[in-house]
């Protein structure tokens, strides 16, 4: 079978391996799509956390069981996606609920190899019926579990005011699981084709510009001089991250998605008089892929609002540093495979 290989930062290449032999309580899948996220982009400019090289990326999957050692309900020609996260199951955190953040977790394209492949194996209790999605539509349900997970770990409540910083992919499905939770979404971002497709595509009712604007100014104009509730990072900039405590409200919750390389630098006696909360998310539950897939059938969220670019798996290797420049305009880039 044919795969594509990120052999260092920088460099993809093309290569063939046999077609993995179905093991015991694994299924073998024909990858349809893959979908591009920002943890592939780090991966291939060297600047993704927890990454080895060489690598076989794509997590964002949509594919066909073709055999399966006859555990659970799924049969040759289903279509299906996936949960890229296996988790050991005998941890505390795997004890607790908390796959997502096994001590052992292996992610596909990130710890061992992904999807850039014409077929993979994955254990079947991974596995999440299409449910009459489309292949493009499943291949968004991983990175919208992403901020579905984010706000569910901010427990957003009605009415109250959340700012999402980045309006990348994740970024973006996070200010739609916000709005569905209740919440009155701000964006905060540095590119105004991103902060105009907010308003455009998901109807999001403040913008603001990182750049050109005053934030803090901003923020209290819109919340009335309150200040955000939550604060949500999807960027993984350090200078984002350590930006954004002075955005918090009294009693807020600050959620970090992004992820990054540095440390975090803020200040005590600002964040300790507000008795403010700071968290990580991290990937995302079995419970809240349900829930984007329950979104996404009942019309309350749009993939075709996110794909922007799409490709041929051939094309690849040519095409992808492109989708690094924001110039280029990607918010989603689907990997259509043969």
């Amino acid at each position: 079978m044919k795969v594509l290989v990120c052999n260092k930062p920088g460099e993809l290449a093309y290569t063939t391996k046999p077609i993995p032999q179905t093991e015991k309580d694994h299924t073998l899948l024909k990858v349809k799509r893959i979908g591009i996220c920002g943890t592939d982009l780090h991966a291939f400019d060297g600047s993704q956390p927890f990454f080895s090289y060489p690598r076989v990326l794509g997590h964002e999957l949509a594919a066909e069981v073709v055999s399966s050692d006859g555990v659970g309900d799924f049969k040759p020609g289903d279509i299906v996606t996936l949960i890229p996260y296996i988790n050991c199951g005998s941890c505390l955190a795997c004890r607790s609920g908390k796959t997502n953040c096994c001590t052992s977790i292996q992610v596909l394209g990130v710890h061992t190899d992904g999807g850039m492949a014409e077929y993979i194996q994955v254990p079947t209790r991974l596995l999440l019926h299409a449910q009459g999605l489309s292949l493009e539509e499943l291949a968004l349900v991983e990175p919208l579990a992403i901020g579905a997970h984010g706000v569910r770990r901010a427990a957003v409540d009605k009415d109250e005011f959340v700012l999402v910083i980045g309006a990348g992919p994740i970024g973006l499905g996070t200010m739609e699981f916000a709005r569905i939770a209740g919440g009155k979404v701000i964006a905060l971002d540095i590119n105004p084709q991103r902060l105009a497709f907010c308003k455009e595509k998901l109807k999001v009712a403040h913008t603001i510009n990182a750049i050109t604007d005053d934030v803090i100014a901003r923020l209290q104009e819109i919340t009335g001089g309150d200040m955000p509730t939550v604060v949500i990072d999807a960027t993984g900039s350090q200078k984002a991250i350590n930006n954004a405590f002075q955005y918090m409200a009294h009693g807020a919750r600050f959620v970090l998605i992004g992820l990054q390389k540095g440390d975090i630098s803020f200040s005590h006696p600002e964040f300790h008089k507000r008795e403010a909360t700071l968290m990580s998310s991290r990937n995302a539950t079995r419970a809240d892929f349900d829930h984007v897939i329950s979104a996404m059938k009942n019309k309350m969220v749009d993939p075709a609002n996110y794909i922007t670019h799409r490709v041929k798996f051939d094309r690849v290797a040519t095409e992808f540093e492109s989708w690094l420049d924001p110039a280029n305009g990607v918010i989603k880039a689907i990997v259509e495979m043969n």
